[in-house]
């Protein structure tokens, strides 16, 4: 079973390198970034965003069809507690966070979730542009817990 753990935060890794790569060659070069309060997600260009979600999809879904993988599902997630969602195992530095997600504890997490929470199993290095996590945030926000776009 770790071997097969093992394999698959691998091949998630190695996917999420090549879409970090395929990105850096076709994605024009981001505006200096701004403060973090200065570019709330309603100001986001959810396009954008879901481009910038490429890099998640290896391991996170969303949308109507959306099902646990190497990483759960992102339905919903603003307003969702941390490590709930059903029939996800979760690593124990998930387990034992009493978190709630929303914009503000989001872009804090996505630019080093490794660092903010220590044990967990996701290997994404995070984003560390404002413009891009706005953009990923406006994307996100789209999905309600069904997986169903909303205005």
């Amino acid at each position: 079973m770790a071997f097969i753990r093992r394999t698959i935060i691998a091949t998630a890794s190695a996917l999420a390198l090549s879409a970090t790569a395929v990105l850096a060659q076709t994605t024009p070069p981001a505006a200096p970034a701004a403060p973090a309060a200065a570019a709330p997600a309603e100001g986001g260009d959810a396009a954008a965003g879901e481009r910038i979600f490429a890099q998640c999809r290896a391991c996170h879904q969303v949308g109507p069809t959306a099902r646990v993988g190497v990483g759960p599902p992102l339905n919903g997630l603003f307003g969702r507690k941390a490590g709930s969602f059903p029939n996800f195992n979760y690593s124990p530095a998930y387990r034992s966070l009493d978190k709630t997600w929303d914009e503000a504890n989001f872009r804090v997490y996505i630019r080093n979730p490794r660092e903010v929470t220590p044990g967990t199993r996701m290997v994404f290095n995070g984003l560390r542009d404002e413009t891009q996590i706005t953009n990923l945030i406006a994307y996100l926000k789209q999905f309600n817990a069904e997986g169903q776009r909303t205005p």
